[in-house]
């Protein structure tokens, strides 16, 4: 299985996860308030230098870019033709600069620290009654951990689509998609059920 942590050693790996992800949260606040399209282009400038330089390559840390920034693009054609070309470019830049730096924390931050700090910050909400903060650090977990995982599975649909001559469509590649996905969900919730992980 791929995992979108990056398992080098660089000075970013080495900060507090709870500081990381205190930091993002921060910032994206910060880029939501900020309306300056040359503070948010030196802001995507700071999230692309730290983004490539969390140890992956090039066209690799592009690559896991690409399915999100096509969906920022659709986000900027429709901000375009609905909204002044201003307001369409400071939604972009803060999309942009706001998914480099959640990248970098990502590619920097192990799965099992991700857990562990989700887990930790929902504990004053497990001492309310209001959840189980290790089932919410699981989730989240499994979330970060198979989007890899799913975009791995989308590929091979459309290299088996494109083998066959089948013209791909959205709803041709969605469908066995989420079939899939659903049957891998499946087969993790029996796998956990099965280790007794949330008999608590």
């Amino acid at each position: 299985m791929q995992t979108l942590h990056v398992d080098v050693d660089t000075w970013m790996h080495r900060i507090s996860p709870r500081l990381k992800l205190g930091m993002l949260a921060v910032l994206g606040i910060i880029l939501f308030l900020i309306d300056s399209v040359a503070l948010l282009a030196l802001a995507v400038a700071i999230g692309a230098l730290l983004y490539f330089r969390t140890g992956l390559p090039a066209g690799e840390a592009l690559k896991r870019l690409r399915p999100i920034l096509l969906s920022i693009a659709v986000v900027t054609l429709f901000g375009l033709i609905f909204n002044p070309i201003h307001v369409a470019i400071v939604t972009t830049l803060r999309l942009v600069a706001l998914v480099l730096f959640a990248a970098t924390v990502t590619a920097t931050t192990s799965i099992a620290a991700f857990m562990d700090e989700i887990t930790a910050l929902a504990a004053p909400l497990e001492r309310l009654g209001l959840l189980k903060a290790a089932d919410i650090g699981l989730a989240v977990g499994l979330v970060v951990r198979f989007v890899p995982e799913i975009l791995d599975r989308y590929r091979a649909i459309r290299e088996a689509h494109e083998a066959r001559g089948i013209k791909i469509r959205i709803a041709t590649t969605l469908a066995p998609l989420i079939i899939l996905t659903l049957r891998d969900a499946d087969n993790i919730a029996a796998a956990i059920d099965a280790r007794g992980i949330r008999r608590h």
